[in-house]
């Protein structure tokens, strides 16, 4: 039975006017040459020369001189190595020396893709069969480097998706290192990641139960200055600085709109992006809610499966997810616990869909595998599209599908509320395939999603357009429940 599908006429396009302010490294050499340049200007030049250079960019960002000045202190220790006396350095220097390791980035002028929606903690002021909502985006730029941006938006009575007005002046979070790390978690992730024992134990022997993140960190930089050391015992060092990087929280300016709050890469682990975030409404068993996601971080290698969940959008705390189950992408956390557990899908092996359970949200083993490709259209992988959507019939999972010439199709699933491990049917055909002018794009022949809502009794389903665009559609919740439990007959 085919599920009718409304499309809707609107499209997410990248916007290459959103710019961030990132920091530039050209190298220790190169960057002492230009420090020693910018150090034979007097005061006069100093000071016309940084006025120029607020004067054509700092309409564009919020507060860009405090960004010169952090840029600065980054290099603070090649500055003092010229034997340069730092502190007495005039802050309009220290500015100018940081505007030039200073660069434009353009965080969607490639693409604005993989989208999710949920529902905003805000309600108030809206008419009946009206809910206010958030989105998120893969956004990427040159270099394909992607982060997570928002857009927040009003569904009317007819499913009619109105978005407010964008801000263009980005607001890249403070961050905030986790402070106190536990040692036996720690040694477990790193055994996850293949890192060398041997290397482990020489840095970790000595470091109590919970150690601190700058004690842990200052021992590896040690080794690392070490200029015999081997190019593999580097390596593991590194990736041990690499984990301990991937703790922290993030926070936002109260004054920047939701869609000016860039998720930009972090940590080392995040180097070559965060993708794909799968954003969910988690209520805990004293029906508090949050809003929780499971991502991929991606440093050029290596991925690294990540937890971030804040309760206003200002506040982000940030995780890596442990365990034999958080082995690869495609992971969805489920919006409720089930028998006082939480529960997660998976594609730990890249090819067939999981469920897992854990007491913590961010330790995952124990996978079972809880689907397989069965149709044409999904005989290379399948995996989820989100987490799931809880309906009186069962846990509702859209699910993605690669088929002949990674043609990538959207379907959907139904599952026992109390078992998800038993399917109560799937759709035999695609719910969504790309049409002829969906077809074109970064990776052509793709719709994608990374999460679903339901309201007013439909299926609301943003989608990725061939991993340039993005758009959305509505799917009657009646008819496509009847399709799935009569799937099996």
């Amino acid at each position: 039975m085919r599920v009718s599908v409304v499309r809707k006429n609107i499209k997410f396009t990248p916007d290459s006017r959103r710019v961030v302010a990132r920091y530039f490294m050209n190298g220790d050499e190169r960057t002492q040459q230009m420090v020693g340049r910018i150090m034979t200007l007097n005061e006069k030049q100093v000071s016309e020369t940084l006025e120029q250079t607020l004067r054509e960019f700092a309409r564009r960002h919020r507060n860009i001189s405090a960004i010169f000045f952090r840029h600065c202190e980054i290099i603070r220790p090649l500055i003092e190595a010229m034997q340069i006396n730092y502190e007495e350095l005039t802050l309009n220097r220290k500015m100018l020396i940081g505007s030039y390791c200073t660069m434009e980035y353009a965080i969607e002028s490639a693409a604005i893709f993989n989208p999710s929606i949920v529902e905003d903690f805000d309600q108030s002021g809206l008419g009946a069969g009206e809910k206010r909502v958030i989105l998120s985006f893969r956004a990427t730029g040159e270099g394909h480097i992607s982060s997570i941006v928002f857009r927040r938006g009003i569904l009317d009575k007819n499913n009619d998706l109105q978005i407010m007005k964008i801000g263009h002046q980005i607001d890249k979070a403070e961050i905030e290192h986790k402070t106190l790390l536990n040692k036996e978690r720690f040694l477990t992730k790193l055994s996850e990641m293949h890192t060398k024992d041997k290397y482990i134990e020489q840095i970790m022997q000595d470091l109590p139960n919970d150690f601190e993140f700058v004690v842990l960190k200052n021992i590896v930089n040690t080794a690392l200055a070490d200029p015999t050391i081997r190019q593999e015992r580097r390596i593991a060092l590194e990736e041990i600085i690499w984990l301990a990087n991937s703790f922290y929280d993030l926070q936002f300016n109260h004054d920047a709109d939701i869609t000016e709050r860039v998720i930009f890469p972090i940590s080392e682990s995040e180097s070559r992006g965060i993708e794909d975030a799968r954003f969910v409404r988690f209520t805990d068993d004293d029906n508090s809610t949050r809003i929780m996601a499971t991502y991929t971080a991606y440093n050029g290698h290596a991925i690294l499966p990540k937890l971030i969940s804040t309760e206003d959008f200002y506040t982000f705390r940030v995780m890596p997810l442990h365990g034999t189950g958080a082995q690869n992408k495609n992971l969805a956390l489920f919006p409720r616990k089930i028998k006082g557990k939480y529960a997660m899908l998976a594609r730990i092996d890249g090819v067939n869909n999981y469920i897992m359970y854990s007491e913590r949200a961010t330790q995952w083993n124990n996978p079972t595998l809880l689907q397989e490709p069965r149709y044409p259209w999904e005989f290379t992988h399948i995996g989820n599209c989100g987490s799931p959507l809880w309906t009186e019939e069962g846990w509702l999972v859209i699910t993605h599908g690669v088929g002949a010439m990674r043609r990538y199709c959207i379907g959907a699933s139904l599952f026992d509320l109390d078992d998800p491990s038993k399917e109560i049917g799937r759709l035999n055909e695609p719910l969504l395939s790309p049409l002829e002018d969906e077809r074109e794009g970064y990776v052509p022949n793709v719709v994608y999603s990374c999460g679903a809502m339901i309201h007013n009794n439909s299926l609301i389903l943003p989608y990725a357009v061939s991993d340039y665009s993005s758009t959305y559609a509505v799917v009657d919740m009646i008819e496509l429940l009847d399709a799935l439990k009569n799937s099996n007959k």
